[in-house]
């Protein structure tokens, strides 16, 4: 069984790669678009395969379920995977409401109840971390393992006032100038040209109202910093950077003991879509660890 499994992986990684080199069309693209509702909100997602478990992938800040299109096709063969673009993202209506990392954890189980999915492994980029770590404090019993790719477990900031200088840029009449000179800094230039531009373009056009508001309510809401303990299955997939300093590496323990801790070189705070076979690979490697969404 376990070798089975192996072969299809091998297949859907080297399906991952050809997609990448533009050979094979998208399967993200070519699945169909469903919506759930929260508060009103219609919140856009994709479902690839059948199941009452899933794999479920939540894209960071401005940016939409695009981002993990490297990951489907890794996946969706062996298990049931749900892409989500959070409210204000994406497809997603964008209303002029308070972001905060508990509407978006809320709209995950929204879409989740709509999908007929009943537990989840969730994966978290970016300010999808903060987001998946509120969701396991509020539906505990639907959350099967946590996913945490180059996202923070605590704060940058000691309170919230040390956020404003980072945030003020944005809201100001230049915000695209503003977001885009943001942007650029987590783009290397080795980066290729077109998943560069990519990149930009999508994190640039997000409502003005959408990336102030979700940057406030990542970094002044203290609440959703707090070191509660893990106590699911953790992993974290992290570029290599004087950020996730030894420090850092034993706050994390401190929380999830058995934390599956690494760390990518030669790549940005865009790993999954700049080495998306590493990435699968590792996640791989963790589901049939801990034995989940039937991997052995």
């Amino acid at each position: 069984m376990k070798t089975n499994r192996m072969l299809a992986l091998i297949m859907a990684l080297l399906i991952v790669t050809l997609t990448a080199a533009g050979a094979e069309p998208d399967p993200v693209a070519r699945a169909a678009s469903q919506y759930a509702e929260l508060d009103g909100i219609k919140i856009h997602y994709k479902s690839l395969g059948e199941g009452r478990e899933a794999l479920v992938f939540i894209h960071g800040w401005t940016c939409n379920l695009n981002f993990w299109r490297f990951q489907a096709p890794a996946f969706a063969g062996e298990t049931r995977v749900l892409l989500v673009d959070l409210p204000g993202h994406g497809q997603s209506d964008k209303p002029e409401i308070t972001y905060t990392m508990d509407l978006f954890a809320r709209a995950i189980e929204a879409v989740m109840r709509a999908a007929k999915v009943d537990r989840a492994v969730l994966a978290g980029h970016s300010m999808g971390t903060p987001v998946v770590r509120q969701f396991y404090r509020l539906y505990p019993q639907k959350t099967l393992a946590l996913v945490v790719v180059d996202g923070a477990l605590r704060s940058y900031f000691k309170d919230p006032a040390q956020a404003e200088p980072f945030i003020a840029p944005l809201r100001g009449p230049n915000y695209k100038a503003a977001a885009a000179r943001f942007v650029d800094g987590m783009l290397p230039q080795t980066m290729p040209a077109a998943l560069r531009d990519e990149i930009r373009g999508v994190m640039t056009s997000a409502p003005q109202h959408v990336g102030v508001g979700a940057m406030e309510g990542m970094f002044k809401d203290m609440a959703i910093w707090k070191p509660d303990p893990i106590r699911v299955p953790l992993q974290l997939l992290l570029a290599a950077s004087p950020e996730w300093s030894a420090d850092y590496k034993k706050f994390v323990r401190g929380l999830a003991p058995q934390v599956d801790y690494r760390t990518f070189s030669g790549v940005s705070h865009f790993l999954m879509m700049e080495q998306p076979n590493a990435v699968n690979r590792a996640l791989q490697e963790f589901l049939v660890k801990n034995r989940l969404l039937g991997f052995k």
